[in-house]
């Protein structure tokens, strides 16, 4: 159990939002599934949608009509910098999908694309932080950057956040990226099957099975049948409008 007090180190991701075509069946679909409440910030926001949990910020949803758009849980690296990463990114080889800009008094976002294709956001927080909850039942739990060109992939994160890359012997293919700090905060999928570089989010449930039905329940489709591994149990899903994300049981802390 995480509670955030202040913003996160950087390169750390922070937050998560989702644009569909209709918030009153995306709040019956994760209200039901993860126990979410919603806050409407209100017209000069945009009618953006707080996802609450025990009244807590965990991620955001808003409106999104743009006709044959493809829908999917869009996370954001924490940064102290965000016009400076911004600079790194485009050295780095990526691009911008959207300037840096002020969010009111919320802090300052960018939205860009990795050297792969892989689109994320940058958030300099300031009244808002990100996710208050993170690594419990309906909340943030981990990333994935799954990519054809995983070698590009590492050394953009490394030039933009000195993240480094350490490769996982139980999966071939596979590393975590891990802070300056020591803190591992993801991982990249070297998949050449992959169509295009897509980062990946992970939500915590209790019960993975549970949540599998809840999914079914809510209008929502399983993916994959559930995989039991060393780091928990999971599965992939899909929310009534096609949004692919994996539900996740961590396995127990070793440590207690």
């Amino acid at each position: 159990m995480v509670r955030n007090t202040s913003n996160a180190p950087e390169g750390t991701p922070t937050w998560l939002d989702l644009g569909i075509p209709d918030i009153e069946r995306a709040r019956r679909f994760y209200g039901g599934l993860f126990g979410w409440e919603f806050h409407d910030v209100g017209p000069e926001g945009g009618h953006y949608q707080l996802c609450l949990k025990d009244g807590q910020q965990v991620a955001g949803m808003i409106r999104n009509d743009e006709p044959d758009a493809d829908y999917w849980w869009q996370m954001h690296f924490a940064t102290d910098d965000c016009d400076g990463t911004l600079k790194r990114v485009t050295d780095a080889g990526g691009t911008v999908v959207a300037p840096a800009d002020d969010v009111l008094e919320q802090g300052r976002m960018a939205i860009v694309k990795d050297s792969t294709g892989a689109q994320f956001g940058l958030w300099q927080g300031r009244a808002h932080i990100g996710s208050v909850i993170v690594n419990e039942h309906g909340s943030l739990l981990w990333n994935e950057l799954h990519t054809p060109r995983g070698e590009q992939a590492r050394e953009f994160y490394r030039a933009v956040f000195d993240l480094q890359a350490e490769p996982v012997a139980e999966a071939p293919g596979f590393v975590v990226l891990r802070r300056p700090d020591g803190r591992y905060i993801g991982g990249i999928q070297d998949d050449p099957r992959a169509v295009r570089s897509t980062w990946v989010t992970y939500f915590a449930v209790d019960d993975v099975d549970a949540a599998l039905r809840a999914v079914r329940d809510g209008g929502g489709s399983q993916v994959s049948e559930p995989l039991d591994t060393p780091w928990g149990r999971w599965a992939t899903v899909r929310d009534p409008f096609g949004t692919e994300f994996r539900v996740m049981t961590p396995a127990p802390d070793p440590e207690g």
